[in-house]
């Protein structure tokens, strides 16, 4: 359906209804009107990794873990997907008559804020640290959410608008001061390109003030940024409970009524929470007129209706319960874990041959953990698969498998009456009764996500620094002093501190939060069923010593584009079994873009997944990043002895810059291109033994 006919729709409903009951459809949980025949509606949905929170779905890698694949198109698959288990659910519970939270078709997704420091316990939600991998990746998500029919197959949401990446413990009074250049370089740019490519339906506001605004009453972001320059048509929707803040945490108003003013009149359109119940008081006393409220009514039933909510002829009504938790969606959801594993380190060890093994330990706290596999945000499974049970699956009969807890994931014992670290002795055992020892440490959603989520024992979901907890770095020093051969798979969202790890383990796996079934897909690398090929969407640092304040959003030192330091792994870096070579690349001129040809070859044993990746460095800009930039990516998968040639296009905005006071315009003549399956830093080429080719083009 055309925005125009549902906008027209929509005005003609909103024109039928009172003063009051306009008002009440602002409101996240929004009443029936039955003499309009409109039925209650909660917009308040989870579709991150899978729909979540009302029971059963599929649960797909957690966001940072599909990001590490670098497949748009993959990702948009499974975000179709989402959109077909959300639909099959929501036709199932509305004939229920179940219009309750979580059941809607708007989907509070994706999560594109800047994985600006390692620190923030929401990274794990995002697609990591680079605004053009964000970019890319949450239009296709977007896309596949919202689909191509007649009507939106469910409503994406970008969140959270903008210039919002922690403190998680101070967002409800924070103030985020970002420079004009750090704005339109790095923290708006995914925004921009999910309304203006991606036509998402709705936004969401942050917590936290940007610049002495508050993001969900912000002119400058609503009015002036997403509404007249990028002609932004959806609805705008504020975080939970976050328009409450204006008045108890950030002191712009003083009552509810003025928070509810200040939100409507800056144009927020819904509230999740309860402040805007307290528009009609506004309304009395003169703060809001009829006109704003009617339309932000208007925006939100124009949602509905392009949603086909009022239509007789939508086909996704059809949509079956059956297609929740199908067999294809769940092979889907193990491709994307499977591509997604990072190999860091490998001496050789991997793949584990079976035929060469008695014995496998398998160590950790994570090994058996079902929250190990689901992240934040997540639904229910009907079938867990830990890392644990996919090696004993793919192990057999022939191989034993010793298991042991080793510790708890962060206190010091596991059983309450016990010694300090009870499990350890065991550990050691299992180690040296084994040929190889498997462990499995990290940390989970309690130790790393959203302040106050659930049971997060700390308050703040954030890391106070990038150690494994002590009691697992006690653990892993023990089982290593063991003298076997030591793999670490890591469960996190996020970067940690690895040192140790690179130093003493034969090899080194980063498993993210890989789905309900990201066990069985571990197990598939370990044995050499594929070849790892996820790459890091994010920088693993040495230590936070080289890293401004985590309050601070300036970008000086953060990121690949900007650090100067050496890292312990790279943005962009991961290992294979195999080898694909760069064999040369062609630069040609177009009118404002560039076509880049590069030949690649697989010059190893094995088929063998890859992401090449381009990148762009400025020559002659003083405004020209750091180092470079991501400017073009593209998986393939080649046979031994394959060569292939990819085409590139660079897009003119590549070829831009940002001045100090945000403008974006085109400085310089002479640019430099870098291909490769890593970025063209130094650390790279040496841990992974492989150069990046480049080549130079003049405008």
């Amino acid at each position: 359906m055309e925005r125009e006919e549902a906008r027209r729709r929509a005005k003609e409903l909103t024109e039928l209804m009172t003063v009051e009951e306009k008002a009440a459809q602002l409101k996240y949980d929004a009443p029936p009107l039955k003499r309009l025949n409109i039925p209650a509606y909660n917009w308040w949905n989870e579709g991150l990794h899978g729909v979540a929170r009302a029971g059963c779905a599929t649960i797909y890698p957690q966001a940072i873990g599909m990001a590490a694949v670098f497949d748009e198109e993959l990702l948009r698959q499974v975000a179709d997907q989402i959109a077909t288990e959300c639909r099959a659910k929501f036709n199932a519970y509305s004939q229920e008559g179940d219009r309750d939270i979580y059941k809607g078709l708007t989907l509070w997704s994706p999560n594109i804020n800047m994985f600006r420091d390692p620190r923030w316990g929401r990274g794990q939600e995002t697609y990591g640290e680079d605004p053009y991998l964000t970019k890319k990746l949450g239009v296709a998500f977007v896309k596949g959410l919202q689909g191509n029919g007649k009507y939106l197959k469910t409503a994406a949401c970008a969140k959270h608008f903008a210039v919002h990446s922690g403190p998680e413990a101070q967002r409800h009074e924070f103030d985020a001061r970002a420079t004009a250049k750090d704005m339109e370089e790095t923290y708006l740019p995914a925004f921009e390109a999910l309304v203006k490519e991606a036509h998402v339906e709705a936004v969401m506001g942050a917590y936290n003030r940007t610049n002495g605004e508050p993001c969900c009453a912000s002119k400058t972001l609503i009015q002036e940024t997403l509404r007249k320059k990028w002609g932004f048509l959806g609805h705008f929707v504020s975080d939970c409970w976050a328009i409450r803040d204006f008045h108890q945490h950030h002191k712009v108003t003083s009552t509810p009524e003025e928070s509810a003013a200040m939100a409507l009149k800056t144009g927020c359109d819904l509230n999740c929470g309860n402040t805007y119940l307290r528009i009609l008081q506004a309304y009395q006393k003169g703060l809001v007129t009829e006109e704003e409220i009617s339309r932000s009514a208007e925006r939100l039933m124009t949602t509905r209706i392009l949603l086909g909510m009022h239509s007789t002829d939508n086909e996704y009504d059809n949509i079956p319960y059956d297609k929740v938790e199908c067999r294809e969606h769940l092979h889907t959801s193990e491709e994307m874990a499977r591509k997604g594993i990072v190999l860091l380190k490998n001496n050789g060890i991997l793949p584990l041959d079976k035929s060469r093994l008695k014995t496998i330990g398998v160590i950790g706290p994570n090994a058996d953990s079902r929250t190990a596999l689901i992240g934040n945000y997540h639904g229910t499974a009907t079938e867990y698969i830990t890392l644990l049970r996919g090696i004993l699956n793919e192990a057999g009969e022939e191989t034993r498998v010793l298991y042991s807890v080793g510790c708890h994931i962060v206190k010091d014992r596991c059983e309450h009456l016990a010694w300090r670290q009870d499990r350890l002795s065991e550990a050691r055992i299992v180690a040296k009764q084994s040929d190889v020892v498997i462990m499995n440490l990290g940390l989970n959603e309690f130790l790393e996500g959203e302040e106050g989520d659930t049971g997060n024992e700390y308050g703040s979901g954030d890391k106070q620094d990038l150690q494994l907890p002590l009691v697992q770095r006690e653990l892993l020093e023990e089982v290593v002093g063991a003298g076997k051969p030591v793999i670490l798979c890591v469960s996190s969202g996020s970067a940690l501190d690895l040192s140790f790890a690179q130093e003493h383990c034969a090899a080194v796996l980063q498993l993210w939060y890989p789905g309900a079934r990201g066990g069985k897909s571990a197990a598939d690398i370990l044995f050499g069923r594929c070849s790892p090929s996820g790459k890091l969407p994010v920088t693993f640092y040495k230590d936070l010593d080289e890293l401004p304040p985590f309050e601070d959003y300036s970008m000086k030192n953060r990121t690949y584009r900007y650090m100067k330091t050496q890292a312990l792994y790279p943005f962009g870096y991961g290992l294979t079994y195999g080898k694909v070579e760069v064999l040369g690349i062609t630069p040609e001129k177009l009118d404002a873009e560039a076509r880049l040809k590069v030949k690649i070859k697989n010059t190893g044993k094995v088929k063998t997944d890859e992401v090449l990746q381009i990148y762009i460095r400025n020559l002659d800009s003083a405004y020209a990043d750091e180092n470079y930039h991501l400017c073009g990516f593209k998986r393939i998968c080649t046979e031994p002895g394959q060569e292939a040639e990819l085409d590139f296009c660079v897009e003119e905005r590549e070829f831009t810059v940002v001045d100090d006071e945000g403008r974006r315009f085109r400085d310089g003549k002479r640019f430099r291109f870098y291909a490769g399956f890593h970025q063209p830093d130094k650390r790279s080429c040496e841990l992974s033994g492989s150069g990046v080719m480049q080549v130079e083009l003049e405008w």
